[in-house]
Parts: C-alpha cells; sequence; structure tokens
C-alpha cells in the first residue's frame, strides 16, 4: 500500500500541521453534511467520526471531524488528541473533559457515547496500538511537549 505510506510521511510534515487543522475539518465537515452523514472524507483513509460535544465553556454543541481508532472487541473507539502535531490540546479534548457525554456519527449512525481520559497503563497500551495502527502519531508526540491525549468512548443508553 504505497498510498498509504505516502499520505503517512505527508502527515508526519511540519506544513500538514499548519495546514491541515483549517482545511481537512472544513472539508469533512461540507461532505458528511452533503451526503446526510453517509461520506466522511478522511475516512478514506483513517476510520473517522464527527464527534458531537458540549462546549466546556459555552455550552454549545460542537462538531468536530476526527480520526479514530475503532475497537471492535470492546465496542470502543479511541480518539487521539494529536492536534497535527501542534502545540497546544484541541479543544475537543477539553470539551471532553468538561463534559465526557458525547454523540459519535459512526458510519451515518449517531451513538451516545462516554468519553474516558485513559492514564497510566491503559494509556500506555493504548498509545502502542495507537502507534501500530498509524505510525505519523509518533512524530506528532515527539513535535510536542505536552503529552497527547488518549479517549476511549463507550456507547450509553440514550
Amino acid at each position: 500500500m504505497i498510498g498509504v505510506r505516502v499520505v503517512q510521511k505527508v502527515s508526519s510534515t511540519r506544513g500538514f500541521a499548519k495546514v491541515a487543522p483549517h482545511v481537512i475539518p472544513a472539508l469533512d465537515r461540507a461532505v458528511h453534511r452533503l451526503t446526510r452523514g453517509r461520506v466522511l472524507l478522511s475516512a478514506q483513509l483513517l476510520p473517522g467520526v464527527i464527534l458531537t460535544s458540549t462546549g466546556a465553556r459555552s455550552g454549545q454543541p460542537r462538531r468536530t471531524p476526527l480520526a479514530c481508532m475503532p475497537e471492535p472487541e470492546r465496542g470502543s473507539w479511541l480518539l487521539i488528541g494529536s492536534n497535527f502535531g501542534r502545540t497546544g490540546h484541541p479543544a475537543w479534548t477539553a470539551n471532553l473533559l468538561a463534559r465526557p457525554d458525547a454523540e459519535i456519527n459512526w458510519k451515518g449512525a449517531d451513538i451516545p457515547v462516554t468519553a474516558r481520559l485513559l492514564e497510566g497503563e491503559e494509556r500506555a497500551a493504548a498509545w502502542k496500538a495507537a502507534l501500530a495502527f498509524w505510525p505519523p502519531y509518533a512524530t506528532y508526540q515527539a513535535r510536542v511537549e505536552r503529552e497527547i491525549r488518549l479517549f476511549r468512548l463507550v456507547r450509553r443508553s440514550p
């Protein structure tokens, strides 16, 4: 899969980190809306969800397209707060820390979830799995001083 390797190399560059956060989410939101939830552009390469969280300060719903790592054996999803290797934590992570009940749109279905920040050995195991899933996460972590936040999302009753 040479295409995946090329994308991994490109996504590890500083230039990508500067441009991607402005372009990819906007394209994802537009295509997702135009196709009524059937298509998420970035999910053509990596699995993805649209996370609807509640703003930590505003209390308003915030929709964010994100790559995810499905965990079918657990019935859960991992979200990696890499922010494309930029210095600050992405806003959606603060939203989940403040209000962990959220919703994801996964393959066109809206699913209520609860998010939990992973720590310690559980985080270490999830980080190892995330690196096997998408190796550029290692480059993102090496580029920043902060520890990249990892969240596990599990289904909750509506």
